[in-house]
């Protein structure tokens, strides 16, 4: 089956390739989403007068995610995990984990845009990628630490924490 592409895709080509695929990856995917429209005579013609409208429909779109990507290389993302005896993560950091992390950021991204070759099971930084655009990729570095303190250092800023409300609340007593 051969189409005009409408927009990038992705492994197939770019805007106002002629190319040959499958007919149910065309009928179903592509013609569907209007990535694409069959190559007829009729439709060259009608393609070639929206090509311009196309291409600057494309040039913004690219032009936002490259913006988006600056601001994501910017960002460091820490997500604290529980941690058990050897610093063994309960669970793992998955792209679901990452994209609720940068959404709190005020940041935007779909998770099925975060690569992930497998889910993050130990504490430290990451890089990560995500895909924004046909050919932007953005990395993303993810700190993932412990979410508690250690007993021995959590018991000894509360020794003295009580001791001033001990002598507070036994002078009130007294008067």
């Amino acid at each position: 089956m051969k189409l005009i592409l409408r927009a990038d895709v992705e492994n197939l080509g770019s805007l106002g390739d002629v190319v040959n695929v499958k007919p149910g990856y065309g009928r179903n995917y592509l013609l569907p989403f209007g990535l694409a429209m069959v190559a007829t005579d009729a439709n060259l013609k009608q393609f070639e007068t929206e090509r311009k409208k196309l291409q600057a429909l494309m040039d913004a779109q690219r032009a936002e995610a490259r913006s988006l990507a600056e601001k994501i290389e910017a960002l460091e993302v820490v997500i604290p995990m529980h941690v058990g005896e050897n610093d063994k993560l309960y669970g793992s950091v998955t792209s679901t984990i990452i994209g609720d992390a940068l959404a709190a950021q005020g940041v935007e991204v779909d998770r099925r845009r975060i690569l992930m070759d497998a889910p993050i099971r130990t504490l430290g930084e990451h890089p990560v990628r995500i895909r924004l655009h046909a050919g932007i990729v953005a990395n993303l570095p993810v700190k993932v630490v412990s979410d508690h303190q250690p007993v021995e250092e959590e018991a000894e800023p509360e020794a003295p924490a009580e001791a001033p409300e001990a002598e507070a609340q036994a002078s009130e007593a007294a008067e």
